[in-house]
């Protein structure tokens, strides 16, 4: 599984990789593309997905015109890193070309020097008939940012602030390296013929399993393809006759969300509210269907660091290989309620589970849960796997803790949880 998984890494290089990655899974498993533009016309037994901006995925498993609710899991899947400007290079006499770029996301950016870098994402093609957007993937040890060497920065380690404009760019070749042409090779099309381009450069270290007893793993974009992959798996591998089971993979987390593909947008209400008018339900009915719903919001969590014991809470702390991880904050969706009803699926599945709260005087980020809440409220819960060094280019986690995702995720995706009264639920497990 680990292996399986640190190759689901490598061909999701950026935002729009993941959800073809994604589709891919899907396409093999018998799943039907809908598009947002086309009226859904559903089959009982049907298993359909839909994109927007081909960086946000909504797929789903039909058991009918009277399935009774939804259970959803919703990761994202962008991460930070540096985003390409256009008219990218930098070109300079001594005969050197940089790239210009600019900081996507919240990120420690001097952990980005040295390491073999690329760019992949999206091209805009002028085609006879309009305009048609490809990927692209430079397959290569493209790019580093090096570092100002310790004999000409002796402060270095004392902290020193870094400009983004100016130390963290990256160093592409000589004074005729081309960005566009690579891309543009890489995606099968000309470059003449590219209009515009969303490009970003990661990391191209594969994944490793480390520790004493290979108890730990490190792998580029861990936050949030770690929930990514394993909600992927447990979607695929999970039947429910009574619920729609639904996987939504949003973009722009890292951002705010605040995109037509975000967790922000009514992409989640859009796709909710097709499926109960396909199935013939009336307003009052699709509310009904969506408050007797569950959602877990899925994106990791920061574990016990064993160099720095005062950044976690005193009494809640998670480590790696501790299982799944239930957030608690002001900042997330997590009730009581919510809570109590996913440690009973993680003790049914075997799996084991940990709560996280922030220290309080460090307050963490928020996540998707309460920001898709804004758009369709119903019963949710913050999830995550526990990691080191999160927004790092290179992130650590527990060995163990995939399977305790995987196997909690199948339960939830095969039960039904029938909220009977406000506050109170009866939990149906089914076999997984």
């Amino acid at each position: 599984m680990i292996n399986d998984f640190f190759d689901f890494i490598e061909n999701c290089p950026s935002a729009a990789h993941t959800v073809y990655t994604v589709k891919e899974r899907l396409l093999k498993q018998g799943f039907k593309e809908i598009d947002e533009t086309k009226k859904w016309e559903l089959e009982a037994g049907g298993k359909y997905f839909t994109t927007r901006n081909m960086t946000s995925i909504f797929a789903f498993k039909f058991p009918g015109r009277k399935f009774k609710s939804f259970s959803i899991s919703s990761p994202h899947g962008d991460s930070p890193n540096f985003k390409i400007k256009t008219s990218p290079e930098i070109r300079l006499k001594e005969g050197y070309t940089s790239l210009n770029t600019e900081v996507y996301g919240g990120m420690q950016l001097g952990l980005w020097f040295d390491r073999p870098l690329s760019v992949a994402g999206k091209l805009v093609i002028d085609t006879k008939k309009g305009v048609k957007t490809v990927l692209a993937d430079i397959k290569k040890d493209l790019l580093v940012i090096p570092s100002l060497a310790i004999h000409m920065n002796r402060d270095v380690n004392k902290g020193i602030e870094l400009n983004p404009q100016k130390d963290t760019l990256p160093l592409f070749g000589g004074n005729e390296a081309d960005l566009l042409k690579l891309a543009a090779e890489s995606a099968g099309v000309k470059k003449e013929d590219i209009i515009s381009y969303n490009l970003y450069m990661y990391n191209r270290m594969r994944g490793c399993i480390f520790g004493a007893e290979s108890e730990f793993i490190a792998a580029p974009k861990l936050d949030d393809l770690e929930c990514v992959y394993t909600c992927l798996c447990a979607f695929l591998e999970s039947e429910n006759k009574d619920n729609c089971t639904v996987l939504t993979v949003f973009d722009n987390e890292e951002i705010g969300s605040l995109t037509r593909q975000g967790a922000d947008s009514t992409f989640l209400y859009d796709c909710i509210s097709r499926i109960c008018f396909a199935s013939g339900k009336n307003d009052e009915e699709r509310i009904m269907a969506i408050q007797g719903s569950f959602m877990i919001s899925a994106d990791n969590a920061h574990a016990y660091h064993p160099n720095y014991p005062d950044r976690s809470d005193p009494t809640n702390i998670c480590i790696l290989n501790g299982g799944v991880v239930i957030k608690h904050s002001t900042r997330y969706t997590t009730d009581a309620f919510t809570s109590a009803v996913f440690e009973k699926i993680c003790k049914k599945a075997g799996a084991l589970s940990q709560n996280y709260f922030n220290n309080s005087r460090l307050p963490g980020g928020s996540t998707l849960g309460n920001i898709s809440g804004s758009h369709v409220s119903l019963p949710s819960v913050d999830i995550g796997l526990a990691q080191l060094a999160m927004h790092s280019p290179y992130e650590s986690a527990g060995a163990k803790d995939l399977k305790y995702m995987m196997d909690a995720l199948r339960c939830f995706y095969t039960s039904s949880i029938i909220i009977e009264t406000d506050g109170t639920a009866v939990l149906q497990y089914s076999a997984f």
